[in-house]
Formats: structure tokens, sequence, C-alpha cells
């Protein structure tokens, strides 16, 4: 089971997370979307597309853009559509 933490809360966990550039991907379905808040920040990957980012936020204590996914990624990377990685202040056990 792969688990991303924050501030001692659990965020995403999943036995099914994909694994891309390091980075483990959960389903949208293991990801809690009650510690995210959309960011406005986007950034660009030249074979998975623009990324979307996520701030994670647990009992006052926030991560700018610790979150990031790909809502319309390019053919490529269709397979992480929605999926959710996480930037290190996010803590991610396999």
């Amino acid at each position: 089971m792969t688990t991303a933490t924050f501030g001692g809360q659990v965020i995403a966990e999943s036995d099914e997370t994909i694994i891309v550039e390091g980075n483990h991907y959960f389903p949208p379905a293991s990801v809690n979307h009650e510690f995210l808040s959309e960011h406005d920040r986007t950034s660009v990957c030249s074979w998975k597309g623009t990324a979307n980012y996520y701030t994670v936020t647990v009992d006052g204590e926030s991560a700018d853009a610790a979150g990031w996914y790909y809502a319309e990624p390019m053919d490529k990377a269709a397979n992480i559509v929605n999926y959710v990685a996480f930037y290190p202040a996010v803590t991610v056990t396999a």
C-alpha cells in the first residue's frame, strides 16, 4: 500500500499507484480531496502535457502547489489522467 501524508493526515492511499519518473501517481478515487485546493500554477512536460497543481492544507498548515495532476495528458500519458502525484512536502511511502 502506498500512502501520502501531510501534517500527520493521510492525503492519499492506494495499492494501485502508477510510478512515472520516480513519482507515485495516485488514482483520483484514492485521494482525499478535502485537503486539496486548486492552485493557479501550471507547468508543461514535453511528453505528459500541462500539469495542474493543488495546494495541500491540513489543520491550517499548507504546502503550495505540492500536488499535481494532468487533466488532459498527451497520448503517451493517458494512463495517468487525473492521477495525483506529490512533491516532497507530502511524504509518500510505499
